[in-house]
């Protein structure tokens, strides 16, 4: 057991809680408040199921075939079928972290009481996550709409111990037996509980939260680099100056200007070309509007924060369980689970239009962010424009190539990266026999962002391995301390400086390492403190 462990309550988890179960393995409990809340919405249900009129998802089928009712005797099989027949996905695996994700936020939904499953439902799956046991998911299967159907039958389908899983040292086995090493028993659904484990946007939520945690890290990441361009290429810092800032009061481009002039504080190679002699009059756009790009970049993570956010406090299923009086309202005795009225409701809030469209829109921000690293990266290498330094930064130019490769490297991921923005939200295709006609895609475009904030890391370290070259390459001008750190990091985890031609493509393995890692973040905080 992680000795970390996340309590999820009729509240919603919070985004340190995500990335503690989903990336650091944290174990995970049900509150007290949440297992009464669970009990009291599963009373409405059984009393539902036993009612003689039909309820759908209770007593009905699903989707397009809604309009038939399940005889009493048949709605355990229902269940089960309905689980193994929506258990579909196709393509290779997905990542641990991204399945943990899919099922703590499914466990966030059926905390809050809106469900109707039973408490050893839950618990169950909470017991997964706290044993390491990671249900086998597919790339492929989700349309976005009911949510995630398809990624959360496969983690429905390990809780009746069926299906293929991984153990907690990531051995492939069949669920049956992880449950057993494990000491749990599989779960025999009834009325409305295979339902309530598979309908919702837990999939791509999850995936957005983790993105926006990578994000904030990478745009402070990418601060960093673009101090270490404007320094090496014998830019000025002046523009960055928090007067300029103040007339665009964009939150984001304050923030990013400020850090740069942070990073380039007491520099050496700043200081040089301070004086009346130099000719230059403004630095090219990729090294000026730094903070303009990157703050635009904040500003739209922290959108999408908000949405996140909204959406870890919701309640997404269909149909839900929901009272008269609120969850918590004082309401007369004798009514289901001892509160106020129930009564079950078909809505649309499993669609994952709103998720959808803030992926998307993460994906067009690191595609922009990368660009400008590559242009900033490319200036080091033209003679014409590196103001003094070897052509490609290359030891003997002519016999060494320097690093002109890793800037195709990065023009590569950039290319790649404005593929990738191109949204999948605007896309729908109609599916159950046209019932579910209009369809989000939401799946698809978290897939999508895991490979762009993939990308942009690439690209930043490169940029970072080839300005520290270049920032050696000033010697002996020194650069500002927080650079100098940086570099230093760069070194200290074996990538070289400047000299003969070598095999490239390890440091820049490396270097990508210390961005994706936060270790670049932290060398240059170590100097000067926490970066805004």
């Amino acid at each position: 057991m992680s000795p970390t462990t996340v309590t999820v309550g009729t509240g919603p988890v919070s985004f340190a809680d995500v990335v503690a179960v989903t990336r650091d393995g944290a174990a995970v409990t049900l509150s007290e408040e949440a297992l009464v809340a669970i009990d009291r919405a599963r009373a409405v249900v059984d009393e539902l199921a036993s009612a003689p009129t039909p309820a759908y998802g209770i007593s009905t089928g699903f989707g397009a075939l809604a309009t038939r009712h399940i005889p009493t005797e048949m709605r355990a099989q229902l269940q089960k079928s309905l689980v193994r027949s929506h258990a579909a996905g196709s393509g290779p695996e997905v990542e641990r972290e991204v399945t943990r994700g899919l099922m703590l936020l499914r466990l966030s939904t059926l905390a809050t009481g809106h469900t109707g499953v039973r408490r050893e439902t839950a618990q169950l799956l909470a017991s997964f996550l706290t044993h390491g046991i990671t249900p086998v998911v597919h790339e492929y299967g989700s349309l976005g709409c009911s949510g995630d159907l398809a990624p959360l039958s496969h983690c429905a389908l390990a809780l009746m111990g069926e299906g293929s899983v991984r153990d907690a040292s990531g051995t492939l086995m069949p669920a049956a037996e992880a449950l057993a090493a494990a000491g749990l028993t599989p779960v025999e659904l009834v009325a409305k509980e295979g339902l309530a484990l598979i309908n919702g946007t837990d999939g791509m939520l999850g995936m957005l939260v983790m993105a926006i945690a990578d994000l904030r890290m990478l745009l402070k990441t990418a601060d960093i680099s673009a101090a270490m361009s404007v320094e090496g290429q014998l830019g000025t810092d002046r523009v960055f100056a928090p007067e300029l800032q103040a007339i665009r009061p964009h939150p984001g481009q304050a923030l990013s200007a400020a850090n740069l002039m942070a990073l380039m504080a007491d520099s050496g190679i700043v200081a040089s070309h301070r004086t009346g002699d130099c000719n230059r009059v403004q630095d090219a756009y990729s090294l000026r509007c730094s903070p303009q790009v990157h703050g635009g970049a904040r500003d739209t993570v922290e959108y999408a924060a908000v949405v996140a956010g909204r959406e870890l406090a919701s309640a997404v299923d269909n149909p839900v369980v929901i009272f008269s009086g609120g969850l918590g309202a004082e309401s007369p005795a004798g009514a289901p689970g001892g509160g106020a009225p129930g009564r079950v409701e078909s809505n649309g809030n499993f669609h994952g239009a709103p998720v959808a469209y803030v992926l998307d829109f993460l994906a067009i921000v690191a595609a922009d962010v990368a660009s400008i690293s590559e242009r900033r990266t490319d200036r080091f290498l033209d003679k014409t424009r590196s103001h003094g330094l070897n052509a490609f930064l290359a030891d003997d130019p002519g016999v060494d190539s320097g690093h002109m490769i890793a800037q195709y490297t990065q023009a590569a991921v950039v290319s790649e990266l404005k593929r990738l923005a191109n949204p999948a939200s605007v896309d729908s295709i109609p599916s159950s026999a046209m019932q579910e006609d209009h369809v989000s895609m939401g799946w698809s475009a978290a897939r999508k962002l895991r490979r762009s904030v993939d990308g942009l890391t690439r690209v930043v370290a490169i940029e970072v391995l080839t300005a520290a070259r270049a920032l050696d390459m000033r010697a002996p001008l020194v650069s500002s301390p927080a650079t100098a750190a940086v570099v230093r990091a760069l070194r200290e985890a074996g990538i070289q400086g400047p000299g003969p031609d070598r095999h490239l493509s390890p440091e820049i393995e490396t270097a990508f390492q210390l961005v994706a890692s936060g270790a670049v973040l932290a060398a240059a905080e170590s100097v000067i403190g926490e970066l805004a």
